[in-house]
């Protein structure tokens, strides 16, 4: 189906952008050949918006990375010197 219009064409047939953005997907709105705005089902557009349900930290903790010793040691050496 469609999925890019012409605000003109957008605005005479709005109807069908929101049908079309249910059943088919966003729906580009463009102004002078270029998109100007998308319009989205609340279905997607709830997918797109939602909260993670973890934590920042639980994320972390269950990372492939946990318990990998990197072994990674800080550069002693003094900075390079400049000229002010």
């Amino acid at each position: 189906m469609k999925n890019n219009w012409q605000l003109q064409e957008a605005k005479a047939k709005f109807s069908e952008v929101v049908k079309c953005a249910v059943s088919d997907g966003p729906q580009h709105i463009t102004v002078h050949g270029k998109t100007a705005v998308v319009i989205l089902s609340v279905k997607e557009y709830n997918r797109l918006t939602k909260k993670p349900k973890v934590s920042f930290v639980d994320f972390l903790r269950k990372s492939p990375l946990v318990g990998l010793d990197l072994e990674l040691e800080r550069d002693k050496s003094l900075p390079r010197e400049i000229d002010i």
